[in-house]
């Protein structure tokens, strides 16, 4: 397997979305010898038309799922690329962003999730699902756990690995929301679910960075594979690498162009 660090020793990159993500992609990026050329927020919009942000090989965008469309879209007006961390704007742009991505020459990186750790924890999920296909005793259900501030449930990681799942298991076609434990402690209870749904149930406490488990349960045994970050760092490094990768390649591209498990 190729691993992929240090593809390019120096870049432009523009920041969208200032927040503690982008702030550590920031740090990160300097550490790698990258130069920032330019930060937007939501008090500067303007600076989309600027001459440096135009000057970025790469733009990184942590933002929120109801602006990260129009950011890929004023981006794209400068034939910068994009790598994006952002979700929840897939179900009504997909189509229109993968076009522009095909025969508009634009690009987007786009990873509901940029930990190298993740990378490995979905690879060894997919794996083991196709196993678990041929032993229909166990059952299967996920857990996500994240901070307070999160505002998707369930998280668009464990709608990844549930997708994956799907893909390889052929008791389950689709998956649906399970509980949700708010941080105040009360809960959302589920509706009742058939046994061709993979149920993601989703807690929110204190500053989790982010835990994703997935389970399979027999009456014998279970088995279980977690992956549990420690901090933001991982994904921010992560971010960095995808934009690095980014600046030789072109299209519409994810993690598993970068890592080949």
């Amino acid at each position: 397997m190729q691993t992929v660090f240090n593809l390019v020793e120096f870049m432009k990159i523009a920041i969208i979305g200032y927040g503690k993500m982008g702030k550590m992609i920031e740090q990160i990026a300097r550490d790698r010898g990258h130069e920032i050329v330019s930060i937007i927020d939501i008090d500067n919009q303007q600076d989309f038309d600027s001459e440096a942000f135009s000057s970025a090989d790469v733009a990184i965008e942590f933002t929120n799922p109801m602006v990260a469309y129009d950011n890929y879209l004023k981006a794209f007006k400068h034939n910068v690329k994009v790598v994006s961390g952002s979700t929840g704007w897939i179900n009504e742009h997909a189509d229109d962003v993968k076009r522009m991505c095909g025969e508009g020459g634009q690009t987007l990186f786009w990873a509901s999730n940029f930990s190298i750790g993740v990378a490995i924890f979905s690879a060894v999920n997919r794996y083991l699902s196709k196993i678990m296909n041929g032993f229909p005793q166990y059952s299967v259900d996920m857990e996500e756990v994240h901070h307070i501030h999160k505002l998707d449930a369930p998280s668009g990681t464990a709608i990844t690995l549930a997708e994956d799942i799907i893909s390889n298991l052929d008791r389950k076609d689709k998956w649906i929301k399970g509980f949700l434990i708010n941080p105040d402690g009360t809960v959302i209870e589920s509706n009742a679910h058939s046994e061709n749904e993979l149920v993601i149930n989703s807690i929110r406490r204190g500053e989790v960075p982010g835990i994703h488990s997935v389970t399979y349960n027999s009456e014998a045994d279970k088995i279980t594979i977690t992956h549990d970050a420690h901090s933001r760092k991982g994904f921010a490094l992560g971010a960095v690498l995808a934009a690095e990768y980014t600046a030789e390649h072109s299209g519409l591209l994810t993690i598993s162009d970068m890592f080949k498990f």
